[in-house]
């Protein structure tokens, strides 16, 4: 049985029972841990039995965790680590912290969330690096146009120390967020009923002058300029409508994000275009990070690298397993179901695209966001030193086969 069809045949009337007497975080916790088809009968047991286990010690810290858009369904299309975390995090302490998982929105959304964790309102949150971008601007620095050739060096990076100097330490000192970790996509165009009836797109020209929905990211936005897909504004719960009416052509995105967001359904050609980051990241509040006991700090620590490490390895599967971002696209996938199909450019096509738009080729669009961004860091050439790092291991790495390595460690 597929992912998007795992907690089917049990009423919505079900889970608030059983959330009214377990909690939400023990219902979600537990349906993720379950595997195949779930019943009515199975998700009660695991529900109760992860609340047994998580009520057994009174906790020291009780930390809110807002998940944004996500559950325990949609968590195993973008395996983005979070439920692996956050009951990571419980058993390594055995209880001292306890988690409160707060996601479909009901806390704060992908625009929100960041700026609920600078307010206290919760103490961690999930969402887009990008649509996080709007509260914590330094965000931006993962978005310069062609910086990472592809998902293994996104994950390189994020294992790095130097992601310390020039990603983590930065956005700690001018936000007040600490990054614990991310998915790794690269961002493409998703496009809707316009482009149905068109061939596969190959050519880069193909989407020239369409009309794209952009998200948060103001260094996005410079790239779809300079590619001449007219970034436009766009409210989320009006980007299906949009693309299922054709009012727009398409949407920046990445793949995952359409299976689990139920967009796929709108969605013709999803097409890889790379261009920059696409980033599903926990962070949560330094303040309330530095307020822990020692040993609990590198307790969260040792929890994200796991859950750094689950997502490398899950996502990578999900994606060709569960979404069906592959060519030939596997039979089962969402894809497959909502016949979505995958457009790989050429690497001509995607050459032509980096030396349109990406600061190494043309880079005056840049200066000014590029200047703010070394100077919040601290002098460091942001662009150019990220991209260094993620060009240390060879091009056609596989994103599986990147080495973790605990990033706050420099040896």
């Amino acid at each position: 049985m597929k992912a998007s069809k795992t907690l089917s045949g049990i009423s919505r009337r079900d889970v608030l029972k059983l959330t009214g007497q377990y909690g939400i975080s023990s219902v979600v916790m537990g349906a993720a841990a379950l595997t195949g088809a779930v019943s009515l009968p199975s998700l009660a047991k695991a529900a109760e039995s992860t609340y047994t286990k998580r009520f057994a010690n009174e906790p020291k810290h009780t930390l809110k965790l807002g998940a944004s858009g996500f559950n325990a369904r949609n968590l195993l299309i973008e395996r983005a680590g979070v439920l692996e975390f956050a009951r990571d995090l419980e058993e390594r302490t055995e209880g001292e912290i306890r988690v409160e998982f707060i996601g479909d929105n009901q806390i704060c959304g992908q625009l929100s969330c960041v700026e609920k964790t600078q307010l206290g309102v919760v103490d961690m949150y999930s969402a887009s690096t990008q649509n996080s971008a709007g509260g914590a601007p330094y965000l931006n620095v993962l978005d310069y146009a062609y910086m990472f050739p592809s998902r293994a060096a996104q994950y390189h990076f994020l294992y790095s120390p130097e992601s310390q100097r020039l990603l983590r330490d930065p956005l700690e000192q001018r936000h007040g967020l600490k990054f614990l970790f991310s998915h790794c996509e690269l961002r493409g165009l998703q496009m809707g009923s316009t482009f149905a009836d068109r061939p596969t797109v190959t050519k880069l020209e193909e989407l020239f002058g369409t009309k794209n929905r952009v998200t948060g990211t103001q260094l996005g936005r410079i790239a779809m300029q300079l590619l001449n897909l007219n970034p436009v504004p766009v409210a989320w719960e009006e980007t299906l409508d949009g693309l299922r009416q054709g009012l727009i052509d398409g949407a920046e995105t990445w793949a995952s994000a359409v299976a689990y967001a139920n967009m796929s359904p709108v969605v013709s050609q999803a097409v890889d275009l790379k261009f920059f980051c696409g980033t599903e990241h926990t962070s949560m509040s330094a303040a309330v990070f530095d307020a822990m006991e020692p040993h609990l700090q590198d307790a969260i620590m040792e929890s994200a690298y796991l859950a750094q490490v689950h997502v490398q390895a899950a996502n990578e599967a999900a994606l060709v397993k569960t979404v069906g971002f592959s060519d030939p696209v596997l039979p089962g996938t969402i894809f497959d179901r909502d016949n979505v199909r995958p457009a790989f450019l050429a690497d001509d096509q995607i050459r032509m695209a980096e030396e349109m738009c990406s600061p190494e080729f043309n880079p005056s669009p840049w200066e000014q966001w590029r200047e703010r961004l070394n100077n919040w860091q601290g002098g460091a050439d942001t662009y150019q030193e990220i991209y260094n790092v993620a060009r240390e291991i060879p091009v056609d790495t596989l994103p599986e086969n990147v080495e973790p390595r605990r990033w706050w460690r420099s040896a």
